[in-house]
């Protein structure tokens, strides 16, 4: 992999994290797409990911750390017990919308990447998102426009719904945020709420994927050409993802009635050209 390459899929990973368009999708296909000879199963990948992951997880900390501080703090009762209340409760909500991917990925993970890693399989699934994008917005509109709904007026059972959509981000071309977003949409969040509850969701996920591939490295020596592709990226992907996190939910604040719609068309779009170019 090339110092070009690698930043190309950093500034990839750093707006397709955030936005519902599915990163592992994306990193699947665009070295097909443009004939990378690129392994992403090689061992000399495995920093390269880890350190994308380090950026956007520090970015989307960097998004949210109000709201994590606002949990935190309330947790510990400094803001009244009303505060505490809630914030125990939105934190109680994040752990159950966490745990079936942890559950479902540490049992299936490797071996659905296996089947459905080829690039055509990552076409389709990636239309297959777009679809599911655009049934959750009709899906909305026939149930009628709601009210704001806060993240802790969720029950368990709607984080349970949730975490489950999240589990369809193990077949790559399925957004992880899409999904969620998806989750909470149908639940009866409004486009921000859902997003910011996804992206809150996505941060253990990241942190434990950070851990994990870590850990799987800690014999590994790495060259120093490898750790120039890993430090840039991470901080290429972390300052790409930061912005398109903050543009992505005032996107989703101020077009509350048809945000997913765009982000659909795309997958359906991008989904079916890359078919149509690796079958043809």
């Amino acid at each position: 992999m090339t110092l070009l390459q690698a930043l190309i899929l950093a500034v990839v990973q750093g707006i397709t994290e955030p936005f519902p368009v599915s990163s592992l999708g994306h990193a699947v296909l665009l070295p097909a797409l443009l004939h990378w000879d690129l392994d992403e199963h090689a061992p000399m990948f495995l920093p390269f990911l880890t350190m994308l992951h380090v950026g956007t997880l520090v970015a989307l900390a960097g998004v949210f750390w109000k709201d994590w501080v606002a949990i935190l703090t309330g947790m510990m009762g400094r803001h009244g017990r009303h505060a505490q209340m809630d914030a125990i409760r939105v934190f109680v909500l994040l752990v159950i919308a966490t745990i079936p991917a942890v559950l479902v990925g540490w049992l299936l993970e490797h071996r659905l990447r296996n089947v459905f890693g080829s690039p055509i399989a990552v076409a389709g699934f990636l239309i297959l998102n777009g679809f599911l994008l655009m049934a959750t917005e009709w899906l909305r509109r026939q149930k009628g426009q709601r009210d704001h709904r806060p993240i802790s007026t969720l029950a368990p059972k709607d984080a349970a719904i949730i975490g489950v959509w999240q589990c369809l981000a193990l077949l790559p071309g399925l957004s992880r945020s899409g999904a969620t977003m998806n989750g909470g949409l149908l639940r009866g969040l409004d486009h921000e709420t859902a997003a910011r509850f996804s992206l809150l969701m996505a941060q253990p996920i990241v942190l434990a994927a950070t851990v994990r591939e870590a850990w799987q490295m800690r014999h590994m020596t790495i060259s120093h050409d490898v750790m120039v592709q890993c430090v840039a990226g991470a901080i290429v992907a972390g300052i790409t993802a930061l912005i398109c996190s903050l543009l992505m939910l005032r996107f989703f604040r101020n077009h509350d009635g048809w945000a997913l719609t765009p982000f659909g068309v795309y997958c359906i779009v991008a989904g079916a050209f890359s078919a149509a170019v690796i079958l043809l």
